[in-house]
């Protein structure tokens, strides 16, 4: 028993290591000046922030008028203590509700929170409660419980711009949204997203970690991504492509088990190739639903990974370029 608690402890303090990581404002700027006609009128939620520290809520208010947005609403997650002698309201979860009523130059009240009764985990029902009065969720959500947190919006039918991991692209329930055009990659992803602040506590590791003028410790970890619904004038963009395969057979290598070529780079998609195409992920990034129809993922027709000569190469999509079955 004491074995199971220690494992479970330990667990839990992994994910909660590799939940920690708060967006920059800088990279909130960049993302979202791409969706500001989205908002308009719009009942925006942030349902894994503090506000006196998350910068989405900054963002949203100081663009508040700007956005001509009709709501803000933030929460933030506190976990329950057991505490006999109990706890002061910093221990508490909240909610805050901005309706846009301070002068320019003027800060929020942010004594005026709402506590929650429970931990504003935003899977509880009071935060589910003010998932359903908004219309557009913005925020980081906790990467090990991003397909629970991207599920519920899907449930909610909600529109949603959240950061992820590149990974999640191959979480299967999330792979299936994107090939159904429920959701897709936003605008910048990988270096795109140019780092994440993290605690003090947390270990500075690698190349590309600094420290910033406020002092905030920041690591790049080039591996992110916004996954959305919300439209943008990029998705609708085709790739251009410029080779050709009849001729360059020998640079198209076929799967053993899946009738498909594979092709090592989006920029080499052959533009004369009516059949299967195996693709790195990352080509979802420039992906147009009316180009190009996804296929599956991965799996050859035996259920296994595609493979040349016994061989896996990474992760792949199987694709079909549209314009040429029209043809």
């Amino acid at each position: 028993m004491a074995r199971n608690s220690t494992n479970e402890i330990l667990q839990k303090a992994k994910k909660a290591k590799s939940d920690e990581f708060y967006t920059q404002l800088s990279d909130i700027e960049r993302e979202l000046q791409h969706y500001k006609h989205h908002l308009n009128n719009k009942v925006v939620y942030c349902n894994c922030d503090d506000p006196r520290s998350s910068n989405f809520f900054k963002y949203f208010f100081s663009h508040f008028k700007e956005l001509s947005l009709k709501k803000l609403i933030v929460s933030c997650y506190k976990p329950q203590t057991n505490d006999l002698f109990g706890s002061d309201n910093n221990d508490k979860a909240f909610f805050f509700e901005y309706n846009g009523d301070c002068e320019d130059g003027e800060q929020p009240d942010l004594s005026e929170l709402t506590y929650f009764k429970g931990d504003g985990d935003f899977r509880s029902s009071e935060c589910i409660e003010l998932l359903k009065q908004s219309d557009v969720v913005v925020t980081n959500p906790p990467f090990s419980l991003f397909r629970e947190y991207v599920a519920q919006l899907m449930r909610h039918n909600k529109l949603f711009l959240i950061i992820g991991n590149i990974n999640a692209i191959t979480y299967k329930e999330i792979f299936q949204l994107i090939k159904e055009n429920k959701a897709w990659l936003g605008i910048n992803l990988g270096r795109g997203i140019s780092g994440f602040i993290v605690p003090e506590h947390y270990e500075l590791y690698g190349t590309e970690v600094r420290i910033d003028e406020y002092g905030n410790r920041i690591i790049a970890t080039n591996n992110c991504l916004w996954l959305t619904n919300l439209d943008t004038s990029k998705r609708n963009e085709e790739i251009s492509l410029t080779k050709k395969y009849i001729g360059h057979e020998e640079d198209y290598r076929k799967y053993d088990n899946y009738d498909g070529i594979n092709v090592n780079k989006t920029q080499d998609i052959p533009s004369d190739y009516r059949g299967a195409m195996g693709v790195p992920i990352t080509f979802l990034h420039k992906f147009n639903p009316n180009q190009f129809e996804i296929i599956r993922f991965r799996k050859g027709d035996d259920g296994r990974d595609l493979s040349i000569n016994g061989k896996c190469p990474y992760f792949r999509i199987l694709i079909r370029n549209k314009h040429l079955q029209d043809s």
